[in-house]
Order: C-alpha cells, then structure tokens, then sequence
C-alpha cells in the first residue's frame, strides 16, 4: 500500500472520517506522505471521491470495521518500515560490492533489482563457463523439443524463478532507459512475440551483455549492446 493511502486510511479510517476531510486538509496529509506534485489536483479528486454517495454499514458497524482497520494499519505500517530498513541495509551491501559499478551501469537495473541478480548469480566467475548457461538458468532461453517432423519452441519452466521475476523487472524497465532495448522489443513484437515472450527475449540478450561484462569488467555501453545490424552489400545484376 502506497504511503499516501496508509496515511489518509490513518487520518480517515471511515467513510464518514473521509467525506469530512476538506481539500486543504487532504492536500496537507499527501505532502506529508511525501507526494510534492499536483497536489491540489489530487486534493480535489480525493474529496470528489469521497464525497460520492455510496453503500454504507450503519454507525456503530462502521466505526468497529474502522478500529480494526487502524489495528491493520498499524500492523501494516510495522511491515513497511521492517521493509525500508531491509533494502537500506541491501543497497548499503550491495553498493560496497566490486560488481555493483558495472551491474548499475546497465539500463533499467537499480540497487534492489542488481542486489537481486547478484545474489542469483553470485560472483564466482568459473560458475557459468558461458552466456548460455546463464541464460538457461535464468529461464531467458527458450527450448527446443523436436520429435520427427515436428519442432516446438517453448519457454523454460525449470529456472531460478526468483531470477526470472527480476529480470521481467530489468527488462520492463530497461523499455524506458534505453532506446536500443525499446527498439528490441518493438522488433520483438512486429514479429509475432507476445509481450512476455518479448521481454523474455530482451532479458536474454541483456543477461549476455551481462555475463559478458562482468567477465571482461568492463561497464555497460548502450552502442555495442544494440549495435544497428550490418546491412549485406549485394552485388548489382550485370
């Protein structure tokens, strides 16, 4: 739950707290959330909403679901801060790491999502003796059943899941960080992927930037990453 809803649910744990609150006070609790933009605009979206006539228990039901959802709430809030202090901690380990330079040179990788594949992957170059093997391990490499005639292409399902869902995330971000994974991905999908298989597809290609990179340390660099295809200069007919 984002912060502004813990702390409106805090200030307004019943409808009727909420359909009470005027827009100068709403704008008060979104900046003490942390919210700093368009405030007056979600003020008054807020208090429209709240305002709206809608189903409600009678009085004395209302104001027992709001005790229990402030006793949820504070519980909530508990959670969230354990949360906080643990990617601090994370980002504090991960950035004393030799790796975390040339991790977060990558487009759309931040701290908590290059922490994650650290861990995954872990730091002993002779694990993987190449790209594939990471890739495969990873999940982002598809796989081959033929049988006769037949050839089927299909997704991992045996992978390092936790791996996986952090590279969705690397890739999903990496569309807006960089214009040569957007590109990719675009080619991806005039081809006839799907958008999971797309990322999928893109998450391969960075994991091989990746391994890449850490074996030879050196930074990532968006050119050689997502060179243009060379263009096959074909002989003019006589």
């Amino acid at each position: 739950m984002r912060p502004e809803a813990r702390t409106l649910l805090a200030a307004a744990p019943t409808p009727a707290d909420a359909a009470r609150l005027t827009p100068p006070q709403l704008v008060g609790l979104l900046r003490q959330a942390g919210r700093q933009r368009r405030l007056a605009t979600h003020a008054a979206r807020l208090h429209a909403s709240f305002a709206t006539p809608c189903l409600r228990q009678p009085p004395l039901v209302e104001q027992a679901m709001g005790r229990h959802a402030l006793a949820l709430l504070g519980a909530l809030n508990t959670a969230c801060a354990n949360a906080d202090e643990l990617a601090t901690a994370t980002c504090q380990a991960f950035d004393r790491h030799p790796d975390a330079r040339i991790i977060t040179s990558f487009a759309g990788l931040g701290q908590l999502t290059g922490a994650r594949v650290l861990a995954e992957l872990g730091d002993d170059r002779s694990r993987f003796a190449a790209a594939s093997a990471v890739k495969a391990y990873a999940g982002a490499a598809p796989v081959t059943r033929a049988s006769g005639k037949s050839l089927l292409v299909t997704h991992r399902r045996v992978k390092n899941q936790r791996l996986a869902t952090a590279g969705y995330q690397w890739a999903f971000a990496a569309l807006t960080a960089s214009p040569g994974a957007a590109a990719h991905y675009q080619r991806r999908r005039a081809a006839g992927d799907a958008h999971p298989a797309a990322l999928r597809n893109l998450f391969n290609r960075l994991l091989g930037c990746l391994h890449h990179c850490l074996q030879t340390q050196q930074p990532y660099q968006e050119h050689a990453a997502f060179a243009p295809p060379r263009r096959q200069h074909r002989p003019a007919p006589a």
